[in-house]
């Protein structure tokens, strides 16, 4: 059964929640808390706009996040809502995109993904794509590491990877697998077409079979006797350089 609500701490992803309009139910600020950032006094500003309600509480509410970097502020919200990716690449071509996904093969590590997502945002890609099971959870936690970016993505939940690569490359997407034991360098890859980028679990990288179903694989130049990049690392060296090929300054204001 999906929760009736899930918990947003940290000041930034509650700006993030409540610009996104999403359903933030009450405000809760931890009783002395210093409220001297602009960050505090604009998180304070927005929930006053949208009639948040706002209680200040004693430290004992916080001890369920005693070892979160919770910043003295948490929230309750709706839960986030997951798409299809069958129903959104219609949408993106109808609206005369480009489009930019990622696909998260397995990826585990909570601050990963919310770098990865992060990051996605940032760069203007169109949706991420990842596993019904197996995967980090989109909760709490990776609100907080993707600094609310979570809100403003779609997120695919797909039962079957292999069945969502084969639909994308009938709907004209390029698959990309980003894997060190590649030949091709990202440099060498034309990254202007309809794309979508995998990234594989911290350990066993992207499934062998995700691979074999991929148009084409790519890593990154590393000093000599270095190992590979973190994969959140990567996923934001590989992006930026398929802006670089699109010219990055259709997403810079």
């Amino acid at each position: 059964m999906k929760p009736s609500y899930i918990i947003v701490y940290g000041i930034q992803p509650l700006i993030e929640a409540i610009q996104a309009n999403k359903n933030v139910h009450q405000l809760f600020l931890q009783n002395g808390l210093q409220k001297g950032s602009n960050a505090y006094k604009k998180l304070i500003h927005i929930s006053k706009q949208k009639n948040i309600p706002i209680q200040i509480v004693s430290k004992n509410k916080f001890l369920k996040l005693k070892n979160k970097n919770h910043q003295g502020v948490f929230s309750f919200i709706s839960p986030i809502n997951t798409y299809k990716i069958r129903d959104l690449i219609p949408i993106f071509y109808k609206k005369g995109k480009n489009p930019i996904l990622i696909i998260m093969d397995h990826i585990t590590d909570v601050r990963n993904f919310g770098s990865i997502i992060r990051t996605a945002v940032c760069s203007g890609v169109d949706a991420i794509i990842i596993p019904q099971k197996h995967n980090a959870i989109i909760g709490s936690d990776s609100i907080k590491t993707s600094s609310g970016a979570l809100f403003k993505i779609p997120i695919c939940k797909e039962k079957n990877i292999k069945n969502t690569l084969h639909f994308l490359i009938n709907s004209g997407l390029k698959i990309v697998a980003a894997t060190e034991k590649s030949n091709e360098y990202l440099y060498n890859i034309d990254f202007s077409v309809p794309i979508a980028l995998i990234f594989g679990n911290e350990e066993k990288g992207i499934s062998r079979k995700h691979i074999e179903f991929s148009c084409e694989t790519v890593k990154i130049p590393v000093k000599k006797g270095m190992d590979s990049f973190n994969v959140s690392v990567a996923c934001g060296i590989i992006l930026y350089e398929v802006l670089r090929q699109r010219n990055i300054s259709k997403i810079v204001p």
